[in-house]
């Protein structure tokens, strides 16, 4: 069985992330598999695994910058907002300039209200809007702040159809957790006039974990190898190395004295280098989060 740590995989299309856990529970030989952060079935790139103790970071790990490569089509729009939906609206794209298209990538970025797709897990009155969208109900979702950090524009191209021209543009994107890609899609054929959608995804990194550090699961299968625990900590948070008496402490839950380290979470060491738990700093105390080794 497999020692606690992070699992960073290349995920392959049309594998939802529900299957590349349970393909990892296999390879792992445990049943304590989750991810930090879910890819569509359409999206390929960085799926970041949790094993064992390692789950336990998941939840903080979601709350991370993400980057992503996708291509965006302008003069279509889909009920998904993406290429996995059914066609809805075909329009004519030929009069979209270049300029213009950068133009609103610009207004999309920085710190901007996006609405959630239809097809989101998002729920309203009790019920996932996905589960809505299946049955033929729009849901009215709040929009919420997110942050794009980075939208550039890498290619436009052109293509055409008995209708007019399609415009794709690649992209690549920096932004925060909660961000929806095919809302970006969507919001960008919206503001020219012409719809669109998301054509295709990769996401290249979740926090400090990018392709560099993946892994496709026929490599995994070949030889399952992963970022153990301390380091998978140290990697992703500002870390703090406690004394025998503080270490006591932390593992019994309780709490010490805060650090000048930021919020958190903060990755706290035993002496002997071995990771104790992640906490946050308060106004006047440092309180655990998770204990990875209790007392």
């Amino acid at each position: 069985m497999a020692e606690s740590g992070v699992v960073v995989i290349d995920k392959p299309a049309d594998w939802t992330s529900h299957d590349v856990v349970a393909k990892t529970r296999g390879l792992a030989r445990t049943r304590r598999v989750g991810h930090a952060g879910t890819l569509d079935p359409m999206a390929t790139g960085v799926l970041v695994l949790g094993i064992e103790k390692g789950t336990k970071l998941l939840g903080h790990l979601t709350l991370t910058e993400k980057a992503y490569e996708g291509t965006v089509r302008l003069g279509l729009t889909t009920n998904t907002d993406d290429a996995e939906g059914e066609p809805r609206e075909r329009m004519d794209a030929s009069g979209v300039t270049d300029e213009a298209v950068h133009a609103v990538v610009a207004t999309l970025t920085g710190e901007i209200m996006q609405v959630p797709p239809q097809v989101s897990a998002i729920k309203v009155n009790g019920e996932r809007a996905y589960k809505s969208a299946r049955e033929g109900r729009e849901v009215a979702l709040k929009a919420r702040p997110v942050t794009i950090t980075s939208f550039a524009v890498t290619d436009i191209r052109r293509a055409a159809d008995e209708v007019g021209a399609f415009v794709d543009v690649d992209v690549s994107i920096v932004c925060s957790s909660g961000t929806y890609i095919r809302s970006l899609a969507r919001d960008m054929g919206a503001d020219l006039g012409v719809g669109g959608h998301l054509t295709a995804l990769r996401r290249t990194r979740v926090g400090p974990y990018d392709l560099t550090q993946a892994r496709t699961l026929d490599e995994l299968a070949k030889e399952f190898t992963q970022v153990p625990l301390a380091q998978a900590v140290a990697v992703a948070f500002p870390v703090r190395t406690l004394t025998e008496e503080e270490t006591r402490r932390v593992r019994n839950g309780n709490r010490i004295d805060p650090s000048g380290l930021g919020p958190g979470p903060i990755g706290l060491f035993a002496p002997d280098g071995r990771v104790i738990a992640l906490a946050e700093n308060r106004r006047d105390h440092m309180k655990p989060l998770v204990v990875f080794e209790p007392a």
